[in-house]
């Protein structure tokens, strides 16, 4: 075991990798909560969605810590959790059992693009400034969705948007988890958020806002069934041949490429495991990140990604797939913790979507905000993702205006022909889908 993992070498120990493991686990736990909370708004069953999230991540992060022995973690991505429900789902219209279809569908174009090698060269067609835009919008997106969730942004007749009603229980409770969640992550707690999401339900217990856990049978359970959501990714596939659904799949499939990317590298230059600026066995990770969206979509939830809170177990020394292999075997354990969903509310999620959008929002800063003809079609990305509740649209403005200021700034040279192709896709999505 340690000579496979490569323990002298990287100079660890079961111990270390162990907490590191334990320590991942815990900063991404807040989305077993979250996600079910989020797809059920699809109309899915919040109980196989949290059995679903967890055997997903379980698998995905064992696949990364056994194939491609690195630290780190997947689950179900925010972000492409947020599009599933509200955008392919709730505004489009889409059963969800035919967008879990979509997500299957561009997992198994990530495998075979990742197999045949393509996916790097497709990543670098995608100039920089409007992946990091992707980012923040998506960012921007998610804190949006967090907000209303903590009643703290309404529906106004007269401005569209406006505050809600702060003396509302619900709405005190939510701003007292944001309260806790940037006191906790402020002093470098590693699982702030989890661990903020956890002090927030108890202080709803003890107001009386969430009902009170009466017994153990309020805190373990046998395993929620996961039959309400299972193999509805295969039933439906016949359904994703259509035009409406290409934009679809190509946006999971977009936005989980740039995410994976973008973590893997993170992580992997945090434990320095970088080897001359390139990332070893960078196949193997991208083909777990790929096999587990697989498995998610068929027992019912949305695109499976690399977690970038894997730099907090890094972060206590995990720098071998043992660590992913801890971190995997405690979301198995985690199945027996479904009653918790019945004290983790919208109320006490929403910190945790509004502090993730924060994170997401960094890539602003690498944003070429000095040349116009990158900084409009960049900030036309990130603000029409929440402004039109879907980030495929706030992709499609971004991705028709680009070549156009590339254009007439006379960079024409600098636009792969592949850009020129998703112009054109992105606008007949316009004329025929919305």
């Amino acid at each position: 075991m340690k000579k496979y993992f490569r323990f002298e070498e990287l100079n660890t120990s079961y111990r270390t990798e162990f907490m590191a493991g334990f320590t991942t686990f815990l900063a991404m736990a807040y989305i077993l909560f979250v996600n079910p909370n989020v797809l059920a708004d699809a109309g899915m069953d919040k109980g196989a969605v949290f059995t679903a999230t967890a055997v997903a991540a379980a698998v995905g992060t064992l696949f990364m810590g056994l194939i491609a022995r690195y630290p780190i973690g997947l689950a179900p991505g925010m972000g492409l959790n947020a599009f599933f429900a509200y955008t392919v789902v709730i505004q489009w219209g889409i059963p969800w059992e035919t967008a879990l279809s979509g997500v299957l569908v561009s997992g198994l174009i990530f495998m075979v693009l990742t197999i045949s090698g393509l996916r790097e060269k497709i990543i670098n067609i995608i100039p920089v400034n409007l992946k990091l835009a992707v980012g923040a919008g998506i960012g921007f997106f998610i804190a949006f969705i967090g907000f209303q969730n903590a009643g703290l942004i309404v529906a106004n007749d007269a401005t569209l948007v406006g505050i809600g009603d702060i003396t509302q229980g619900p709405v005190l409770l939510a701003i007292f988890g944001i309260f806790i969640s940037v006191i906790l992550l402020s002093l470098k707690v590693r699982g702030g958020i989890f661990y903020g999401m956890i002090i927030t339900a108890m202080a709803g217990i003890v107001t009386g806002i969430i009902p009170m856990i009466s017994g153990i049978g309020d805190i373990v359970s046998p395993v929620p069934s996961v039959a309400p959501t299972f193999g509805h990714a295969l039933f439906n596939i016949g359904d994703v041949f259509t035009i409406q659904m290409l934009v679809v799949i190509l946006s999971f499939l977009f936005v989980d490429f740039f995410d994976t990317a973008g973590t893997l590298v993170a992580v992997a230059t945090q434990a320095g495991l970088m080897k001359d600026n390139k990332l070893p066995r960078a196949g193997r990770a991208l083909f777990a990140d790929s096999a587990a969206t697989v498995t998610g979509s068929i027992f019912g939830t949305s695109t499976t990604t690399s977690f970038v809170e894997s730099t907090a177990g890094v972060g206590v020394g995990g720098r071998t797939g043992f660590t992913s292999v801890v971190t995997a075997l405690f979301f198995l354990l985690a199945l027996f913790f479904s009653p918790l969903l019945n004290v983790i509310t919208p109320e006490v999620t929403a910190p945790a979507l509004i502090i993730v959008g924060v994170m997401m929002a960094k890539a602003l800063k690498d944003i070429e905000w000095d040349h116009f003809e990158i900084a409009l079609p960049s900030f036309l990305v990130i603000a029409t993702m929440p402004l039109t509740y879907s980030i495929a649209t706030g992709i499609a403005i971004g991705f028709i205006f680009y070549p156009i200021t590339m254009i007439m700034k006379r960079r024409a040279n600098e636009i792969h022909p592949i850009m020129y192709g998703l112009f054109v896709i992105f606008i007949l999505y316009f004329v025929f889908l919305t």
